[in-house]
């Protein structure tokens, strides 16, 4: 077992090193991948500062609270009860906040959790092409998420879980709703005297996002027919017939490895591998660094970074090669990420504070935030 997990290792080092720069060669005439064809992006926006440092290449070793975004599998190593609440700056004064509450029960065998976020603004001017300077009414976006998972632990090797989702998608005055699920299992071995982590998860899998409201609902007037006379009369309400959307699908498959363990000291590198259903694949890796309870005084101190890549899709219409994909930084809509963590824990009492900087590729970085308690 230790032999193929070792290999399974290699494998996906290997496939991060070197699928991406193999592929970055190639220019093709055409491409089917689904670019721009999903809806509700906000449910891709993370949670937790902690796993914002780390890439996305969180899922393997989540075992905080965060877990119910990352890997719901995740939640049954949380020893004790907890909460959480992230907040972040987003694009264009917009701002993102997640929360979450996890309960280990059954001796820590099963647990169940909640979350939410949710991403939007207000008060934003009207603006149309008759009325360019505005017309003197606003518009407000609210993108929101609701979640209850559970997870169990199969054995002392194995756990898996599952979340359900709610999700609506208000974009001013027209509105959407979805269901969603996502599933994750989580298996812990120890090879070498340390312990090796793997991980599997899907997201956002469920049904199509349609919108609905006033916007669409118009009066038209009935078309005269050839050879009747034509008789005014009133224009007849009609709804206007709009597409729906799927959801943002993902794909993971996570590894982690403690290269170095023991009572007050643990460096984890992290690599992943993911297939989004609106982008080509990517992956990262990162590396997770800390000290617990030092000097007997309870508190730990973490650090943390990573890189990520999400290939870009940049098109070139002076040419035929159509979407291009690279790893400089043009192409790249990730990039860098690091972060820091102190935490406290006495009993079954525990506090954490964590800071996240990650970049956005063409966007710029944004800073996270976020603070647990555990019980």
């Amino acid at each position: 077992m230790h032999r193929i997990l070792a290999s399974c290792s290699i494998g996906f080092a290997a496939l991060a090193c070197f699928g991406a720069p193999l592929a970055a060669q190639i220019s093709l005439p055409s491409d089917n991948t689904a670019y721009g064809t999903t809806s509700a992006e906000f449910l891709l926006l993370g949670a937790g500062a902690r796993g914002m440092a780390l890439g996305g290449s969180f899922a393997a070793i989540s075992n905080d609270v965060s877990a119910l975004y990352y890997n719901p599998a995740g939640v049954t190593l949380i020893e004790h009860p907890g909460a959480m609440v992230s907040t972040y700056s987003y694009v264009a004064d917009t701002k993102y906040t997640w929360a979450g509450l996890a309960f280990p029960v059954a001796g820590g065998a099963r647990a169940f959790g909640f979350q939410v976020g949710y991403l939007g603004f207000s008060g934003q001017p009207v603006y149309t092409v008759e009325q360019p300077d505005g017309t003197g009414g606003t518009y407000s976006v609210s993108e929101t998420f609701v979640g209850g998972t559970f997870s169990e632990n199969f054995s002392d090797r194995f756990s898996a879980g599952l979340t359900a989702k709610f999700i609506r998608d208000g974009l001013g005055d027209v509105s959407g709703s979805a269901f969603a699920v996502d599933f994750g299992t989580s298996f812990h071995v120890t090879t070498g005297g340390r312990p090796l982590r793997a991980s599997f998860t899907i997201q956002n899998l469920g049904t199509t996002l349609q919108y609905s409201g006033t916007p669409l609902t118009v009066n038209v007037n009935r078309p005269p027919v050839a050879g009747q006379v034509d008789v005014p009369q009133e224009p007849q309400p009609a709804s206007l017939q709009n597409k729906d959307y799927g959801l943002p699908v993902t794909f993971r498959v996570g590894i982690a490895f403690d290269a170095m363990s023991s009572q007050d000291a643990r460096l984890t590198i992290l690599s992943e591998f993911n297939q989004p259903n609106n982008n080509k694949s990517g992956f990262g890796f990162g590396g997770e660094f800390t000290f617990s309870d030092i000097g007997k005084s309870g508190f730990s101190l973490s650090g943390r970074g990573s890189w990520t890549y999400a290939p870009a899709n940049n098109i070139d219409v002076g040419s035929q090669a159509g979407f291009t994909t690279g790893l400089n930084g043009k192409d790249n809509q990730e990039g860098l990420a690091a972060g820091m963590g102190v935490g406290y824990r006495h009993g079954a009492f525990g506090l954490g504070f964590d800071y996240a900087w990650r970049s956005m590729g063409p966007l710029g970085g944004t800073n996270y935030l976020s603070f647990s308690v555990g019980w």
